[in-house]
C-alpha cells in the first residue's frame, strides 16, 4: 500500500520535525501550535469542532482521487459548441499543450518580480503584448487581464480618469455580449457611474452622440464584431464619441482582426478583449487572458502588469515589469484599480499559439472560420429558406423567425449546443474545431429537413465582411512570430525561455505572503482532460452535472473549513474576491436603509489590494494604526470606530496578520466593530497557517475571500491563474456572486458564472487527499518551518514582528536595515546575492520597506530549508565583511549580484573577490548551478526609456 498522500506533500519526515522542533525549543508539534495560536482562537475552534460535524470525507488516495475525478468528468457531457459569445473551440496545439500547460517549469514559476530569474516567461509576456498591439493596432498593451469582461470594466474605469471631461455617463453597445453587460452593471453602480444602453450600430448613432450635451459621457464602449455576430464600421460613432472628449473603448476578438481593420486604424483610444481562442480550452469559463491595448499617452493609465525592455548592469538588454506593475501596495487607496495579477500562465499560452502558427496561420485559420460561417449563412438561406439577421458577420449567425426552442432540441439530439436569444431567434457561431461539411449538417438539423442535399460549398466562400473593413495593415512581422513553426524548433524555442526562469521544480521560492507550495501531478492531472476543458461556461447545466458536483463540494469544504455559511468560486482573482466581499457588505448595509454606511477601517499593515478594493466597492478609507509588535493597535480602532461610529461599514484585517503573526486580540477586534454596526471582512491569504487550527467564521468574520492559488495549491503559472473565492455569513449570502446559489448571475464579478472553473479539480483533489487530518498536519508543518527559519536566522537578520510565545506564523520578516546602516548591504543586494546560491529571493519589502518576508511553507524539505539558511547566513557573513573593509562597499559581490556566466568569463577580472566565489559561493552549487540570464536589471532606465514590445533580434547578439 502506498504512503498517504499527505506524506508527499509535506516534506518534512518525523526526523525533521524533531530536529526543527529542538531548535525552536518546543517538545512537539501540538505544543508549538498552543503556543503560537491565541486562545480565542484556539477555543473558539475547539468549541465549534464539538459542536460541528466535520464535512470534510477521510482522505483519499492518489488513484481513489483520479478515479473520482474521472467518475465526475464522465458526468460532463461536451458538445459541439455553437454558443460563441466570447468562448470558442480551439485547438491548442500539442506542443503548447505539453511543454507549457503541463509542465511545471512553467506552471510552478512565481510572478516575475526578480527579472533576472524571470527572463523566460518575461520574453514569453512580451510576445503577448507584442501580439496584442499588432492585432488592435494601437501602441502599448499590458500582460494580460483577468478575463474579457472585467478588461471592460477596467477601460471604462481608465476612460473615467483619462477623459477630458468629467461626465458620469458610460455608453453601452447594444450589442456588447451578455456576461459584460452584466458585469458592467453590478460595477458601475457602487461608483456612481451612469450605464446608458445605446444601439450604436443603427443608423444616425453617431450624429446622436455628437449631438450630446459637453461633458455628458465620459466613455463608450463598442462590441466589435458584436455579440450578434455583426460586423460594422464604428469608426465614425468612435469619432463622435472622442468629439466629446471621451474615450472610445473597442472590445474586440483577435482572431477576427486579422481580417478585419483594427481598433486602432477605426480610431479607438482603449481596446480590451480575450486570447481564449488562441489556443486556450474553453475550461468551463476560464481561466483565460484577458487583454487590453491603448492609444500612445495612456500608457501611464494602464492597470495590471507591463512588461518593458530595460538594461542590465552590464548594459545587455533584459526585461522587466514595468511602471505601476505593484501600484496598489504603493499608492493603496489612491490606486486607479486593485488588479495585482494576471493571466500569465494562459497569456503564455496564447503568445505561443501565435508564435507558433505566424501571422499566415492565424489568418488562414480566420478565413477557415469565416468561410465556415458564410457556407452556413448560404446554406440556411439558400437551401433551407431561413432568414438570417445579418448579412455581415465574421463567424457568428442568428437566424430568425423560426421556432428556436425546436431547433436547439434538434441540435442537441444531434450533438450541439446553441444560444436561443428569444423565441424566434437562434444564435450560431463557428470556430477553428468546425469544417464546412459539418456546417452543411448544422443547417439540416436547425432546418429540420431530413434531406441531405445542399448548395455544396468550394474552398473559398464570398466574404461576408464589409470590404471597406478589409484589414490591409501588416502585423506579427517581428522574427519571433515567423520563426517557429516546425514543432521541433517549437520545443526548442519553449525549453530554452524555461530554461532561463527559477520555478520551484528548480528549488525553493520562499515567498511570504504568497505560499509557494507543492502543485502535485496528481492535483494537475485533470486540467486538461477534455470533459473539463471542452465545455462552454453557457453550456446547459443538464451538461456540466460532473463540474456542478465537483463546485458543490468544494464550496461545502470551503465553508466547513473557514467556518462560514455560503461560498461562491465565481471570483478569478484574490483582488475579485476582496471586491465581492466589500460589495456584500455594501449590498446588505444598503438592503437595511444603512446607505450612509461607507467607511472601510483598514490596518497600516494590511495588503494593498484592501484598500483599492474598498475604493471600488464605493467606499472611504480610513487606516488604522499598528503597534510596534505589528498587531493592530486596539486603541486606535477604538477610537476610531467611536469617531465614525454611525458610517462604519467594515473593517479589513488579515489573519494571521500581514505582518506574519496571530493577532492576540482578533475576537475583541471584531467584537467592537460588530457592537459598532460593522461588518469585518478577513482577508484569507495567510490561511495557510490557520487551516484545522481556526476559523475565520468562528473569531468573528463576516466574509472572507480565500486564496485557491496559495492555500489550496492551485500553481501561480508565473502570476496567474488564481481563483479567489468569496465566504461568508449567511446573512450577506444573497449579495454574494451567485446570490448563496440562487442565482449564477447574480452579482457578477467575472465572466463566467464559476469563474475560472477548469482549474477547481486541483483544489478539489488536494482538499481529498489530505482530509481534515492532512490539511492540519499541512497548517502545522508550515508554522513550524517558518519557526525554525526565524530561529536559525535571527542573530545574523532579526526578526521584525513575533506574536504570543515570541513566536511567528507561516512566515517570518527579516529586518535588513541593521544590516544597511552597519554595511551598506542593501535588501536588492541580499535578494539578488541569493541568485547566485541557487534561490529564489523571499519578498522583498512587503509589508515593511527594507525587509525580506520568508514563508518556506509546509512543502519544503529539511535540506532545502538548511540550505536557505546556509545561504542566508554565508550572505551574512559577506555583508560583514564589507564592513570590516576587506572588499569595498560599491564593489563586493552583494552589490555586483547576480552574477551571469558572461559576466565572470568576458574581459579581464578587476574585481576584489574571485570569480569562483563570484558563481559557486558554495560547493553545493557547483554541480546543478542555475546561471540567471542578465546581471542586475536596471529599472529606472526602463521607465524613462519605455519599451513595451519585442525588441529587434539584434539586440541579444
Amino acid at each position: 500500500m502506498s504512503a498517504p498522500f499527505s506524506e508527499r506533500h509535506i516534506g518534512l519526515t518525523e526526523a525533521d520535525s524533531r530536529a526543527m522542533l529542538a531548535a525552536v525549543g518546543h517538545e512537539s508539534i501540538e505544543s508549538l501550535m498552543d503556543a503560537a495560536i491565541p486562545p480565542a482562537v484556539a477555543e473558539s475552534f475547539r468549541a465549534a469542532a464539538e459542536a460541528d460535524e466535520d464535512l470534510l470525507p477521510a482522505a483519499a488516495s492518489e488513484a481513489e482521487t483520479l478515479a473520482e475525478l474521472r467518475d465526475l468528468a464522465s458526468r460532463n457531457t461536451v458538445t459541439t459548441s455553437l454558443i460563441g459569445l466570447g468562448y470558442y473551440g480551439t485547438h491548442t496545439p500539442s506542443v503548447i499543450q505539453r511543454n507549457v500547460l503541463e509542465n511545471p517549469s512553467w506552471y510552478t514559476a512565481y510572478t516575475p518580480y526578480q527579472p533576472e530569474i524571470s527572463q523566460g516567461r518575461l520574453e514569453a509576456l512580451i510576445n503577448f503584448q507584442t501580439m496584442v498591439t499588432d492585432l488592435t493596432g494601437l501602441d502599448i498593451a499590458n500582460a494580460s487581464m483577468l478575463d474579457e469582461s472585467t478588461a471592460v470594466v477596467e477601460a471604462m474605469l481608465l476612460a473615467r480618469r483619462a477623459a477630458k471631461v468629467k461626465g458620469t455617463v458610460f455608453l453601452v453597445d447594444a450589442d456588447t455580449l451578455p456576461q459584460t453587460r452584466r458585469l458592467l452593471e453590478h460595477r458601475a453602480e457602487s461608483l456612481g457611474i451612469h450605464l446608458e444602453t445605446v444601439d450604436l450600430a443603427a443608423a444616425g448613432a453617431a450624429d446622436a452622440v455628437a449631438a450630446r450635451p459637453e461633458g455628458e459621457i465620459f466613455g463608450a464602449h463598442l462590441q466589435y464584431p458584436g455579440a450578434s455576430g455583426l460586423v460594422w464600421d464604428p469608426s465614425e460613432v468612435v469619432a463622435a464619441v472622442r468629439s466629446r472628449g471621451a474615450l472610445a473603448v473597442v472590445a474586440a476578438d483577435l482572431l477576427a482582426l486579422t481580417l478585419i481593420k483594427s481598433p486602432g486604424e477605426l480610431g479607438a483610444d482603449i481596446a480590451v478583449g480575450t486570447s481564449q481562442r488562441f489556443g486556450v480550452p474553453m475550461g468551463f469559463g476560464g481561466p483565460h487572458a484577458g487583454y487590453m491595448a491603448v492609444r500612445k499617452g495612456l500608457e501611464r493609465q494602464l492597470p495590471g502588469r507591463l512588461v518593458g525592455v530595460s538594461q542590465d548592469a552590464d548594459g545587455h538588454p533584459g526585461y522587466r515589469l514595468a511602471l505601476q506593475t505593484r501600484e496598489q501596495h504603493i499608492r493603496r487607496e489612491k490606486a486607479t484599480s486593485n488588479i495585482c495579477t494576471a493571466q500569465v500562465l494562459l497569456a503564455v499560452m496564447a503568445s505561443m499559439y501565435a508564435v507558433y502558427h505566424g501571422p499566415q496561420g492565424l489568418t488562414r485559420i480566420a478565413q477557415q472560420v469565416h468561410d465556415t460561417a458564410s457556407l452556413l449563412a448560404k446554406e440556411l438561406t439558400e437551401s433551407h429558406g431561413l432568414t438570417v439577421q445579418h448579412d455581415s458577420f465574421f463567424d457568428t449567425i442568428r437566424v430568425t423567425g423560426i421556432d428556436a426552442t425546436a431547433a436547439f432540441e434538434r441540435l442537441r439530439a444531434a450533438g450541439y449546443t446553441a444560444h436561443v436569444v428569444d423565441d424566434a431567434t437562434l444564435h450560431l457561431a463557428v470556430d477553428e474545431t468546425i469544417d464546412l461539411s459539418t456546417a452543411i449538417t448544422i443547417a439540416f438539423v436547425v432546418s429540420g429537413r431530413e434531406d441531405e442535399h445542399g448548395v455544396g460549398f468550394t474552398s473559398m466562400q464570398a466574404s461576408h465582411l464589409p470590404p471597406s473593413l478589409s484589414r490591409t495593415s501588416e502585423f506579427l512581422t517581428h522574427p519571433t512570430f515567423n520563426a517557429y513553426h516546425s514543432e521541433t524548433a517549437m520545443m526548442r524555442y519553449l525549453k530554452r525561455l524555461a530554461d532561463l526562469d527559477y520555478a520551484l521544480d528548480r528549488g525553493m521560492i520562499p515567498l511570504g505572503s504568497c505560499t509557494m507550495k507543492l502543485n502535485a501531478a496528481t492535483e494537475m492531472a485533470a486540467v486538461t482532460w477534455p470533459e473539463f476543458a471542452g465545455l462552454h461556461p453557457f453550456a446547459p447545466d443538464e451538461d456540466a452535472e460532473g463540474y456542478l458536483s465537483m463546485i458543490d463540494d468544494l464550496e461545502t469544504w470551503l465553508a466547513d473549513i473557514t467556518g462560514y455559511d455560503a461560498v461562491s468560486l465565481q471570483p478569478n482573482a484574490g483582488s475579485q474576491g476582496e471586491l465581492a466581499g466589500l460589495l456584500a457588505i455594501r449590498g446588505y448595509h444598503h438592503s437595511r436603509g444603512d446607505v450612509h454606511r461607507d467607511l472601510c477601517l483598514i490596518p497600516a499593515s494590511a495588503h494593498g489590494t484592501n484598500a483599492a478594493s474598498a475604493v471600488l466597492a464605493g467606499m472611504r478609507v480610513v487606516v488604522v494604526a499598528c503597534d510596534e509588535a505589528g498587531n493592530v493597535d486596539v486603541a486606535d480602532l477604538r477610537a476610531k470606530i467611536e469617531r465614525y461610529a454611525a458610517e462604519l461599514a467594515a473593517l479589513m484585517i488579515t489573519y494571521p496578520s500581514t505582518h506574519g503573526v496571530y493577532e492576540h486580540e482578533i475576537v475583541a477586534i471584531t467584537d467592537a466593530v460588530h457592537d459598532a454596526g460593522g461588518q469585518v471582512y478577513i482577508d484569507g491569504a495567510n490561511l495557510n497557517a490557520l487551516v484545522g487550527y481556526g476559523r475565520f467564521g468562528d473569531v468573528g468574520g463576516d466574509v472572507s475571500h480565500l486564496n485557491l492559488h496559495k492555500t489550496f495549491c492551485i500553481p501561480h503559472g508565473g502570476g496567474g491563474p488564481g481563483v479567489g473565492p468569496v465566504a461568508a455569513k449567511s446573512h450577506l449570502a444573497e449579495f454574494l456572486p451567485g446570490a448563496g446559489g440562487r442565482d449564477p448571475l447574480a452579482n457578477p464579478v467575472s465572466a463566467a458564472p464559476y469563474g475560472s472553473a477548469s482549474i477547481l479539480p486541483i483544489t478539489w483533489a488536494y482538499v481529498r487527499m489530505m482530509g481534515s487530518e492532512g490539511l492540519r498536519e499541512a497548517t502545522a508543518a508550515a508554522v513550524l518551518s517558518a519557526n525554525y527559519v526565524a530561529a536559525r536566522l535571527r542573530e545574523a537578520f532579526p526578526v521584525l514582528y513575533t506574536g504570543d510565545g515570541d513566536l511567528v506564523a507561516h512566515e517570518c520578516i527579516l529586518d535588513i536595515r541593521p544590516l544597511k546602516a552597519a554595511t551598506g548591504v542593501t535588501v536588492d543586494d541580499v535578494a539578488k546575492r541569493l541568485v547566485d546560491y541557487g534561490f529564489h529571493s523571499p519578498t522583498m519589502s512587503f509589508p515593511v520597506a527594507g525587509t525580506l518576508m520568508v514563508e518556506p511553507t509546509e512543502s519544503e524539505d529539511l535540506g532545502e530549508i538548511d540550505r536557505f539558511v546556509e545561504a542566508m547566513l554565508a550572505i551574512r557573513a559577506e555583508a560583514d565583511a564589507v564592513a570590516a573593509g576587506e572588499w569595498p562597499v560599491g564593489d563586493n559581490p552583494l552589490v555586483n549580484a547576480p552574477h551571469t556566466a558572461r559576466s565572470v568569463i568576458e574581459g579581464e577580472w578587476t574585481h576584489p573577490y574571485s570569480r569562483e566565489l563570484a558563481v559557486y559561493p558554495v560547493p553545493g552549487v557547483i554541480r546543478h548551478k542555475y546561471w540567471p540570464a542578465v546581471r542586475r536589471i536596471d529599472q529606472a532606465w526602463g521607465d524613462r526609456n519605455l519599451a513595451c514590445a519585442c525588441p529587434p533580434p539584434e539586440a541579444f547578439a
